[in-house]
């Protein structure tokens, strides 16, 4: 691993960003995040794909294509891919920047709570985990549910390793991943009592400079009705970062599912916000808290024989895969739609999404009411 970039994503560069691709995407593409930094309304996603060397360059072109593009949003996990998604991100990064672009103009994230292999699944996985993490300390007994951990000192090596496998010294946004994970075996008080910890390492992990932001990505947490064993409250982690963070906590970005087939986090009132039952989006707004949508296209499901009303409303696009698009970056509290990219061809198409302005809320609502 040669030497990590340093920096991280400002107003100033991602200012300059947005500026110098105006010709490819329109200004209202970007998004505010907390900061000052401005994140692209679509943004790249790693998650699928097999663990070979062709997936890997794919994957680093693909990274290219989007920053060349105007996509400066890039998504990841540890896990993704047995760490090789990073890496993946770590070479088209560090080409970028040779050829010019600068650290500040790209929010880079990752996340950390699944146990991850490297590069491959061992021959030995219970041999491999033993001595990777259980030996060194890493992991003690108890600290793991099912394959997932977010104990301090779990999460601060795994940021540690996503830092190094992307070659760069400080990440915008780092996730604790599917915390949820946790209340399958454990109670309410216990897993708020190991969130309160975990977000306590990542305050500090952010004075060290490790990272800008921190936040949660989840699969239900935030979808779900408040009486379902994995739910999670926004307001009550938001309470949980003011404790240990203070007024000016890290803890200012989410990222949930959110597309046509799954539209929970802006149709289900869920999330208790001083008496009242508002929306995740909703709460996520009046919080100050950045959502990032995953699954914008349902892993490729919502790419193809979408309803035609869908059509009707969601004019001057060409492909299903791109109304899906614009139908969540539209969403009002959403701030960047997620696609998983892995060929040229479905990066030049999604750029076909970016290229267009979201579609104003007359026109948004419309479209609900009908469809």
């Amino acid at each position: 691993m040669g030497a990590m970039i340093a920096g991280h994503a400002t107003g100033t560069g991602t200012t300059r960003y947005a500026e110098r691709l105006q010709a490819h995407v329109p200004a209202e593409h970007f998004r505010p995040l907390a900061g000052g930094a401005l994140a692209a309304s679509i943004g790249i996603g790693t998650y699928l794909g097999r663990e070979d060397d062709a997936t890997d360059s794919t994957y680093t072109k693909a990274v290219a294509r989007v920053l060349e593009r105007g996509i400066n949003v890039i998504d990841t996990a540890v896990n993704y891919r047995h760490q090789r998604s990073e890496r993946a991100i770590g070479r088209a990064l560090a080409t970028a920047v040779r050829n010019g672009l600068a650290r500040d103009e790209v929010v880079v994230a990752s996340k950390g709570g699944f146990l991850a292999f490297d590069g491959e699944v061992p021959s030995d996985p219970g041999a491999y985990l033993q001595a990777t993490y259980v030996r060194p300390g890493i992991i003690q007994p108890g600290d793991v549910v099912g394959s997932h951990c977010m104990t301090p000192r779990y999460l601060r090596d795994q940021l540690d390793r996503s830092r190094a496998n992307l070659g760069v010294e400080t990440l915008d946004v780092y996730y604790v991943h599917n915390p949820e994970t946790q209340l399958d075996e454990v109670s309410r008080p216990e897993f708020l009592t190991r969130i309160r910890d975990a977000f306590a390492a990542l305050e500090e992990a952010g004075r060290e400079g490790k990272l800008r932001l921190y936040g949660t990505a989840t699969w239900n947490g935030y979808r779900v009705d408040p009486s379902e064993r994995g739910y999670l409250s926004l307001p009550e982690l938001v309470d949980v970062a003011r404790e240990v963070g203070g007024a000016d906590h890290r803890f200012r970005v989410v990222q949930l599912p959110y597309n046509l087939a799954m539209p929970e986090a802006f149709t289900r009132a869920n999330q208790k916000l001083e008496g009242v039952f508002v929306s995740t989006l909703e709460a996520a707004r009046r919080l100050d808290v950045y959502v990032m949508a995953s699954a914008s296209v349902y892993q490729g499901q919502l790419t193809r024989a979408l309803p035609p009303v869908v059509t009707e409303y969601l004019p001057g696009l060409t492909s299903d895969a791109q109304r899906a698009i614009q139908f969540v970056r539209s969403t009002p509290g959403i701030g960047t739609a997620l696609v998983g990219m892995k060929t040229l061809a479905h990066v030049d198409e999604n750029l076909g999404a970016a290229a267009v302005a979201p579609m104003p809320w007359e026109r948004f609502k419309r479209l609900f009411n009908e469809a």
